[in-house]
């Protein structure tokens, strides 16, 4: 009996460290927001429209019907008056970019971010365990992980990623990276970089699909620390609840409508194909069905799919017989509220913007981060996320147990997006190194309305081309 009793107590025992022991690991393979540092360049880089014209109309290949439709994108984007731009443009070198300038741009962008995040956490730079870098137009030999391992004097055995060609929807991919590795590896630091290169990438063509590039992109960055160190976990900010990446890339529609190529001429860019709102849009519905049962309660759930089950039944009733606009079944739609509290959308656009508030039918409060964003900072590429996090954190919105919901579109054609749980209670007065800090009072403005708009607002209509004196009035 004596032996029966020490082996079941030896079994029972080693159940127990098996549960503890798994139980253990699972909190290892958390991925924690330790902190994160937006670039905010220097004030001599800023970008007016005004400004933005007169590097428009450096471009001597462009006719009148192409100035007009450029203007007109610009002013219709909600770009405001104080984004950035690369040093050569004000230098008048846009259209013949050297290798030294991309390389400039990206270190102005990485040591000032990187700098401020180390220093602000206590951090030497050998203390990273993980390095992931995105910039999807800028590919250089050594790469630009290689460069910020250079310059910081890392490890020799730190983790290094380096991603190109991934679109706006880098940051989310980044993330995904270091989410897997911490699954493997317990008590790890890890670096994400993410911007965009803009110095090498003006197109200087006239082709209507290729020049809209040139006026909605703008100068940004961020550096983001992440951990799965449990002593850290107090510190962190946010938590990461789940990630999902949808890639549409074998639909041929789909991987066209986003390609760098070169145009008639030979001159290359960016061409924007007309199926990219179609491929955006299927993109965005294929990554809500995966993400929708992972972040939403049951009881929502069970709302949406009794809703479409009698969209249908009233669609089969209908059939044969005509259907008025009044007797027409509403339009069902899932409502991420019920387990999201705050949307974070890539500033893809104005539009972009426009089209996920009313898929999800936000509010212009939920919307408002990601519109001031646009109009403070423009679309920052892959980076644009962490600018409407910060906004959201300087407006002082974010509290402990809130849920953020980033979401984010690029080449190939990809969605990915993720929820973040809001750690501990943000005040924006713990972070000084929120790129919101000097002018968060001054948002939201009274009117987004551009100025030249207002000065040029007949560029809208169809004039006589003889009024339209670009040549030699100024702007």
């Amino acid at each position: 009996m004596d032996i029966l009793y020490i082996l079941s107590s030896l079994l029972i025992s080693y159940l127990i460290f098996k549960i503890l022991k798994h139980i253990d690991s699972k909190r290892d393979k958390n991925c924690y927001i330790l902190d994160y540092q937006c670039h905010k360049p220097s004030d001599d880089r800023m970008v007016s429209t005004q400004f933005s014209g007169e590097i428009i109309r450096r471009n001597k290949h462009l006719r009148l019907n192409e100035y007009k439709f450029l203007l007109k994108a610009i002013v219709s984007s909600g770009i405001g008056e104080q984004t950035y731009a690369p040093r050569l443009f004000f230098e008048g070198r846009e259209e013949s970019p050297t290798i030294q300038d991309a390389l400039s741009e990206m270190e102005e962008f990485y040591i000032d971010t990187i700098e401020k995040l180390l220093v602000r956490n206590k951090l030497k730079p050998k203390d990273i365990d993980v390095l992931v870098v995105n910039v999807s137009m800028l590919n250089s030999t050594p790469s630009l992980s290689a460069r910020i391992i250079n310059h910081y004097k890392m490890r020799e055995d730190v983790k290094v990623f380096n991603l190109t060609a991934m679109g706006c929807s880098a940051s989310v991919i980044s993330v995904d990276i270091v989410k897997n590795i911490f699954k493997a590896y317990k008590n790890k630091l890890a670096l994400v970089v993410t911007s965009e290169s803009l110095s090498p990438n003006w197109y200087s063509g006239n082709n209507k699909s290729m020049i809209l590039t040139n006026g909605l992109f703008r100068s940004g960055g961020c550096a983001v620390l992440l951990t799965n160190k449990r002593g850290l976990s107090g510190k962190a900010m946010f938590k990461l609840k789940c990630l999902v990446r949808t890639h549409h890339g074998a639909r041929e529609d789909s991987f066209n409508a986003c390609v760098q190529k070169e145009d008639e001429l030979g001159r290359v860019g960016i061409h924007l194909d007309k199926t990219l709102p179609k491929a955006a849009t299927r993109a965005f519905v294929d990554n809500l069905k995966v993400i929708t049962p992972k972040i939403l309660p049951v009881t929502e759930l069970f709302r949406f799919m009794l809703s479409l089950l009698l969209k249908k039944l009233r669609r089969n009733s209908s059939k044969g017989g005509y259907t008025s606009v009044a007797q027409a079944a509403p339009k069902a739609g899932i409502n991420l509220k019920t387990g999201i509290d705050h949307f974070c959308i890539h500033t893809g656009g104005k539009a972009v913007i426009d089209a996920i508030g009313y898929s999800l039918d936000l509010t212009e409060y939920d919307l408002e981060p990601a519109r001031m964003t646009l109009h403070r900072f423009g679309n920052t590429s892959a980076s644009s996320l962490w600018y409407v996090l910060g906004y959201m954190e300087a407006k002082k919105r974010l509290r402990r147990g809130d849920r953020v919901f980033m979401i984010s579109f690029g080449a190939g054609f990809k969605c990915n997006s993720c929820v973040w749980e809001v750690v501990r209670d943000l005040n924006v007065g713990e972070c000084l190194g929120n790129v919101w800090n000097h002018c968060i009072d001054q948002y939201p403005p009274k009117s987004l309305l551009n100025p030249f708009l207002e000065k040029y607002g007949w560029i809208r209509e169809e004039e006589d081309p003889d009024t339209f004196k670009f040549r030699d009035e100024p702007m």
